[in-house]
């Protein structure tokens, strides 16, 4: 673990946080980020990210990623790149365990499901909720909901892929953001700090190489079909030269782990270059940089974009997947469209947040449920609902 002593100048400093929402006493053994980092590792949330999907979901093999060891992945990234620039590790790797803590069952199919079916009440946006679920939804503690991270950690989780309001937003930002930033600015309109870059560009790396290996085990696309792309191709080739007669697993996993290291130290390369030309010195003058200074090399990022756009097509898009990503979408439909006209079939600590069918609050409250859902739970209490022979 990085010390202080041995920290970046831009880096971010523990004892120079900006505190908590609700203060708290500093522990004398752990610093805030390692509190923040330990509080989530802790979670309710974080445990269900167990049977949450990335692509596959949970029954159809053991050994595909989960949203859980899909933070998990990003997290070891997050550390070592955070290692190699002289980062707050703890920081980077608490960003990287909560990051998907938003997400729906059912991966982007139940969060697209349940958006549509929140559109007359804000929609729903799997990185609003990860700031209801940090700020509202865990409830553990005596004197407040939610965690009670701190500022740069929830700064970080809200704007890991950069500002969210002003001229350099992407998009709009949801009410729920602006509605906590007013009482605990997070600074909306700049970049997050160098931790927050890295965590959002190890995701990167990491989904988009597990990706790769889960489709390649899955035998959605085979080794042949990659041959000729950018980056993967030439790495397989050189693999096939120095060892003609790997078996195919093997073969595999060593592609994906050379992948991730030529991506890896592209985005060192890069950070390291802007950092050198920037030459900040301190985490606000990252956050000031009017640009992000974690990143890419143009010619990763074309190596990234054809990836992505391969995956997307021949993973994302095959049939056994829009098979599966149909099913989700009507059990979400169906899930919440029953939830919202007859709120006493929620539970009985979620029925009594609502305060009648078909209204916005009770609206918010099921698509809260749902949205914390994990994938064999949501099919179990699809099966409640509807299945009438189901006495459970």
């Amino acid at each position: 673990m990085s010390s202080l002593a041995s920290l970046a100048p831009y880096a971010c400093d523990p004892d120079s946080s900006r505190g908590r929402l609700h203060p708290e006493p500093e522990h004398p053994e752990r610093s805030c980020f390692q509190r923040d980092r330990d509080r989530i590792l802790h979670s309710a949330a974080f445990r269900r990210l167990k049977h949450k999907t990335q692509v596959f979901v949970y029954h159809e093999g053991d050994h595909y990623r989960t949203r859980l060891t899909h933070s998990l992945e990003v997290a070891q990234i997050a550390r070592s790149i955070g290692r190699a620039l002289g980062l707050n590790e703890d920081l980077a790797e608490a960003l990287a365990l909560a990051h998907d803590f938003g997400h729906t069952c059912f991966g982007h199919a139940g969060e697209e499901a349940l958006d549509e079916a929140m559109q007359p009440y804000g929609g729903f946006d799997h990185n609003v909720q990860t700031l209801r679920v940090l700020t509202e939804l865990e409830h553990r503690y005596a004197d407040f909901d939610g965690l009670n991270l701190t500022w740069e950690t929830l700064e970080g989780t809200v704007k890991h892929n950069g500002p969210v309001t002003g001229p350099l937003a992407t998009r709009k930002p949801q009410p729920g953001i602006l509605n906590f930033s007013a009482k605990f600015d997070l600074e909306l309109d700049s970049f997050a700090s160098l931790e927050a870059q890295i965590a959002s560009l190890s995701d990167d790396i990491a989904y988009q190489n597990h990706d790769l290996d889960d489709g390649l085990r899955a035998g959605l696309f085979d080794i042949e079909d990659i041959i000729e792309m950018p980056l993967v191709g030439p790495i397989l080739q050189g693999l096939r030269k120095s060892h003609p007669n790997l078996d195919r697993s093997r073969l595999i996993h060593e592609l994906v782990r050379r992948v991730i290291n030529a991506m890896v130290t592209d985005l060192l390369t890069e950070t390291r270059e802007r950092l050198a030309r920037q030459q900040p010195k301190s985490a606000q003058h990252i956050r000031g940089a009017g640009a992000p200074t974690a990143a890419f090399s143009e010619r990763m990022m074309t190596h990234h974009k054809a990836l992505r756009a391969f995956l997307f097509e021949r993973m994302y898009r095959h049939y056994l997947v829009n098979r599966m990503t149909s099913k989700a979408r009507r059990v979400v439909h169906d899930l919440f469209d029953l939830l919202f006209r007859e709120p006493q079939c929620l539970p009985t600590e979620w029925r009594v947040q609502t305060d009648a069918p078909q209204t916005p609050r009770t609206a918010r409250v099921v698509a809260d449920y749902i949205a914390g859902m994990t994938d064999r739970f949501a099919l179990r209490e699809y099966d409640r609902l509807f299945d009438i022979k189901d006495r459970t």
